[in-house]
């Protein structure tokens, strides 16, 4: 039979699969493995085929950056540094209409820079504002929607798990994937706060007017700025190390776990039980994502021997569209996928798949590393399986309906989009900052 409808039959399995509720990293391992059988004819072939591709992938040093990133944000969340960002961010947006939303989306941008993972800050930020701004009289709805919607900087904003999971399966620099987020993630973090400021604008009732108090005063503001002090730091120290090329990637997750640790134990938030907990905790989820990456690479290996990577490509760009559009495809089809995946299983999916036409375009693999990226994040929001909105869900419980959170959330989709419209349109919001590493 030929190698491209075996690859396609294993592209329907793999769907079927999935449809089905069978683990994406089990239906990925199958396909590539039936796959590979199917074309070479030989079982042991495909199967040593598979075992190269497994060695050589999990070999690579670029797996090295995960843990330790996923340690830094797992001791960030213990360590109260989300408390500290949304009181400073609070005190100081105390004085204007909607204040706690914008505290909200600032506080979220600048965790997100040290944990990487948006179901983080849902599940902090959940225990946090949302009470305050019930207190304050928040319309319920945009309260839910404000801490759904900028959950999803935890996956922009470097470092994300989600670059790193790109730039393995691209072969591109996790580096530079991780500054080329930066700017990206500011601009949707503005979009976000314009945003609030006009619908508090136009519907009052939104928000309630702030409280007349004492002006702020550098007194005030002092004590507040050097709490999270040391938060900055850190997060100056991871990214600035990588963009000056002081070190790696790697080394700099471990220099940022080494932080977030002394910080935990200065707080005296951090005991040994919990410290265990922490550490048995990262090791979960990184064994999850390295086996998906694995069996990625598998899926990866399948389609280039059966050449439908390669055919796909050829057909793709001979189409009488230009460029700008079949990028456009691509993320409909990504925006698509998040209505029903999870972010890591539609990168996993969709990205060998794209990679070659990307190639064939000669488009920027950083840049399309930033809009596949913002696409996948947008899935966290889309109903009907979004999955920052059943993680307010499972926070708050009784207190809200999963209805009233994706209503919430949907001026915040329509922001998304538009940043991705910008980022589309304008790559060098992604890659003028990496034109500057060292």
């Amino acid at each position: 039979m030929d190698p491209l409808l075996i690859a396609l039959i294993m592209l329907g399995v793999l769907i079927l699969g999935i449809v089905l509720g069978v683990h994406v990293g089990v239906v990925l391992a199958g396909s590539a493995m039936l796959g590979l059988w199917w074309i070479t004819g030989n079982f042991m072939v495909g199967i040593r085929l598979l075992e190269t591709t497994a060695y050589r992938g999990i070999m690579e040093y670029a797996f090295g950056v995960l843990p330790m990133f996923a340690l830094l944000g797992a001791l960030a969340a213990v360590s109260g540094i989300g408390d500290e960002l949304y009181d400073a961010s609070n005190i100081l947006l105390s004085r204007v209409r909607g204040g706690l939303a914008i505290a909200t989306v600032v506080a979220n941008a600048i965790f997100a820079a040290i944990t990487g993972v948006s179901l983080a800050s849902v599940v902090i930020f959940c225990k946090i504002a949302i009470p305050q701004m019930k207190r304050l009289g928040y319309e319920k709805k945009f309260s839910l929607g404000a801490v759904a919607g900028s959950s999803v900087l935890g996956m922009l904003i470097p470092p994300s798990a989600l670059f790193i999971i790109y730039g393995v399966l691209t072969e591109q620099a996790i580096g530079k994937l991780f500054i080329a987020g930066i700017l990206p993630g500011i601009l949707l973090s503005v979009i976000y706060c314009a945003g609030i400021l006009l619908m508090v604008r136009v519907s009052p009732a939104l928000a309630p007017i702030p409280p007349k108090g004492e002006k702020l005063t550098f007194a005030k503001v002092l004590p507040v700025m050097l709490r999270t002090g040391w938060s900055i730091a850190l997060i100056v120290i991871v990214l600035g190390g990588i963009w000056f090329g002081f070190f790696t990637p790697t080394e700099a997750g471990a220099i940022g776990a080494f932080g977030a640790l002394l910080l935990a134990l200065a707080k005296r938030r951090l005991n040994i039980p919990l410290f265990w907990r922490t550490m048995l905790d990262t090791g979960y989820v990184c064994a999850s994502i390295f086996f998906l990456l694995i069996t990625a690479q598998m899926y990866s290996r399948m389609l280039t021997v059966s050449g439908l990577a390669a055919e796909s490509s050829v057909f793709i760009t001979s189409l009488p569209i230009p460029p700008i559009a079949i990028i456009w495809m691509f993320m409909a089809v990504i925006i698509v996928a998040g209505c029903f995946l999870d972010s890591t299983s539609i990168l996993l999916i969709c990205i060998p798949l794209m990679l070659p036409v990307v190639k064939v375009l000669s488009m920027d693999l950083i840049w399309f590393g930033v809009i596949a990226v913002v696409a996948v994040e947008m899935g966290l929001l889309t109903p009907p399986f979004g999955m920052s909105v059943f993680a307010i869900k499972a926070v708050l419980r009784e207190e809200c309906t999963v209805g009233e959170v994706f209503s919430g959330s949907m001026p915040f989709l329509a922001m998304m989009f538009l940043t991705l419209i910008f980022l589309v349109h304008y790559p060098w919001i992604s890659l003028y900052l990496v034109s500057f590493m060292g």
